[in-house]
């Protein structure tokens, strides 16, 4: 489990987590911090916010419960450092 980084490394630590766990051939610098992650080019669908889930489990301790408080966490780029930074503390 990792330390909480600077919201900023965070958030660039989660763009290259979904690159990664969702096999996305993107740069994280084409992922805006508040574009909607599910709306977008990154084309995820429920199987993909299942494996991020797990990966921020095992990556950063913090379990995202599902239903509404899993859709909040996942909206965006920021939504999730946010939620990660917040159950971290």
């Amino acid at each position: 489990m990792e330390n909480i980084l600077p919201l900023a490394q965070l958030k660039h630590a989660l763009k290259l987590l979904i690159i990664e766990e969702c096999d996305k051939d993107v740069e994280a610098e084409d992922i805006a911090d508040d574009e909607i992650l599910f709306d977008c080019d990154l084309d995820l669908d429920s199987l993909d916010a299942l494996q991020i889930c797990m990966a921020v489990k095992s990556k950063y301790g913090v379990r995202i419960e599902g239903g509404p408080d899993a859709r909040k966490a996942l909206q965006s780029i920021t939504t999730l450092a946010q939620t990660i930074v917040e159950h971290q503390v």
